[in-house]
């Protein structure tokens, strides 16, 4: 676990490497001047990412399953 001071030196080295230097300051002030509501944030951070189905290559080779042969084994029992 890394500390307080580490983490915000990190944040503010990747907002200047992804804003630049005033536009990063400029984010932070306004984070720093309004009530800022993490959750809320939070909550619409990740909604231009898809995450895929896990189970979704599994279902497609199940439809290409041949299940005559398990039909035949299980009328004859």
């Amino acid at each position: 676990m890394i500390s307080e001071e580490a983490i915000r030196i990190r944040g503010v080295k990747a907002l200047v490497a992804s804003l630049g230097r005033v536009d990063a300051e400029r984010f932070i002030a306004s984070i720093v001047k309004e009530p800022f509501d993490v959750i809320h944030w939070q909550g619409s951070l990740f909604d231009d990412l898809y995450v895929p189905d896990p189970s979704e290559p599994g279902a497609e080779n199940y439809k290409q399953i041949d299940l005559s042969a398990v039909e035949a084994i299980l009328k004859q029992s």
